[in-house]
């Protein structure tokens, strides 16, 4: 019997809610693209989490934490990959428009992609899983941990994207008050681009 304790619900629920690459993605992407693309743009967030809770299981996420080259390589992944998401945003600030069906302006598997790669490319993620999800685990079990783990992040995934969604039908509602014109519309992508590149810059400069 897998123990699932309260603690291990609101310390995730905390660390979920708290705005991060995943968070400035979502929001953007609802408010400019609509309540359905803001949905996959969540889905794209939760699957990108998917190799490192598996990394972190398997303990592939030590070497990250033992060998610099791996680590370093796929954190200046991460940020040349926020910076041309920024760089994106801030070159179609003109471009986009209110139109009837906002999500068909990007594929639906170009969104989620996005998404995806946002979140595989931080090796911190692996760390940080590598270091929460076994204060979890109940001692003492007779069971093998492996389980326990495997519920434990199935339920931190499910967490995600039902607090991602949420921040996207938030979005979406307030998508027709705070974007009716171009001028706002335009400023809030100029905005979200330097979300994008201040997020690249604090993975750029911050170690393991």
């Amino acid at each position: 019997m897998v123990h699932i304790s309260l603690d291990f619900l609101v310390t995730s629920l905390v660390v979920v809610l708290v705005p991060g690459p995943g968070v400035v993605y979502t929001v953007s992407t609802a408010l400019l693209r609509g309540a359905r693309a803001g949905v996959l743009a969540s889905l794209g967030c939760t699957t990108g989490i998917v190799p490192h809770l598996l990394a972190s299981i398997f303990g592939l996420a030590a070497l990250l934490h033992v060998s610099a080259v791996a680590f370093h390589t796929l954190r200046w992944a991460g940020v040349a990959y926020l910076i041309y998401l920024a760089w994106t945003m801030w070159r179609q600030s003109d471009a986009l428009a209110l139109d009837a069906n906002p999500a068909e302006s990007a594929s639906s598997r170009a969104i989620a992609t996005k998404g995806f790669l946002m979140n595989i490319l931080n090796p911190k993620l692996s760390i940080f899983f590598l270091a929460f999800l076994p204060q979890f685990v109940a001692p003492g079990d007779a069971s093998s941990p492996l389980p326990q783990m495997l519920v434990l992040s199935g339920i931190f995934m499910l967490m995600t994207f039902v607090v991602f969604v949420a921040y996207a039908v938030l979005a979406h509602r307030l998508r027709t008050h705070v974007i009716g014109s171009r001028r706002v519309q335009r400023w809030m992508q100029r905005g979200f681009a330097a979300a994008f590149a201040a997020l690249g810059i604090n993975l750029a400069l911050s170690g393991r």
